[in-house]
């Protein structure tokens, strides 16, 4: 759909939901993260986990571990906000 077709559909209406995202890191090369998406709407909040592990191998560079743990964390995070809309969908009466 062009931005013309959206125009002429008439008025949308804008949602804002919010992910936030925390990591720890153990100090050993070990980290998790977690995020968490808020709707805004009463229902529960989804989340999605993710880790990451430097090899003995690796330098340690701990930006590379939260970036892993947290692009795993958003993934699982997507994953499952597809599931609930397939679940949903076939809920739905066509």
């Amino acid at each position: 759909m062009s931005a013309r077709d959206c125009r002429e559909a008439g008025p949308m209406s804008t949602k804002h939901w919010t992910v936030d995202i925390t990591i720890d890191d153990d100090g050993s090369g070990r980290t998790q993260a977690h995020a968490r998406l808020d709707t805004g709407a009463t229902t529960p909040t989804m989340r999605g986990d993710g880790r990451a592990a430097r090899s003995r191998f690796d330098e340690d560079v701990p930006a590379i571990g939260d970036e892993l743990a947290a692009g795993r964390a958003l993934v699982e995070l997507g994953q499952r906000l597809l599931a609930q809309a397939d679940a949903d969908l076939e809920r739905t009466p066509a």
